[in-house]
């Protein structure tokens, strides 16, 4: 038994050590924004947060998750009320196939939180990791940049 803090709320998960994070988010939580790409942490389809950073879901096994903070892409908004993050995808039509959109919006929302004030380079740089098979890299790039400028034009109106 493995206690996970998912979006913020505890569940308490019958599932073996090594069973990864993918399976249980997907079919015990009915987490479906993590997507199972390649099975091996090589595509970002499946990118989650833990404590703040980026990590595969798909081989992060349960057993070194507890007491850690896990955040999803349910976790950074919902349908009705989507985060600065999603909004940006929206805004900027990111998404063509959408397979690889939920691990590129939470790697984004890591790279918010790490580096505000990235440059184009730190941009790429950092997104590198998630592939998008489908060719819409330049949408979202223009998301991404979307969300860092109105995330730092929200901090100074605070």
């Amino acid at each position: 038994m493995a206690t996970l803090t998912v979006n913020g709320k505890q569940h308490n998960i019958d599932a073996a050590p090594s069973t990864p994070l993918l399976y249980v988010l997907r079919n015990d939580l009915k987490l479906n924004g993590a997507k199972y790409g390649c099975g091996l942490g090589q595509c970002g389809s499946c990118t989650v947060l833990v404590d703040k950073e980026p990590v595969y879901a798909c081989v992060t096994p349960i057993s070194v998750l507890e007491g850690r903070t896990i955040t999803t892409l349910e976790g950074l908004g919902t349908p009705e009320n989507p985060g600065p993050v999603q909004r940006a995808f929206i805004a900027e039509q990111a998404a063509q196939c959408g397979y690889c959109i939920p691990g590129m919006i939470v790697r984004t929302q890591a790279l918010i939180e790490h580096k505000p004030k990235a440059t184009e380079q730190e941009i790429r740089d950092y997104m590198a990791p998630n592939l998008c098979r489908c060719g819409t890299q330049v949408r979202i790039l223009r998301a991404i940049r979307r969300a860092l400028k109105e995330t730092r034009t929200a901090e100074v109106v605070r």
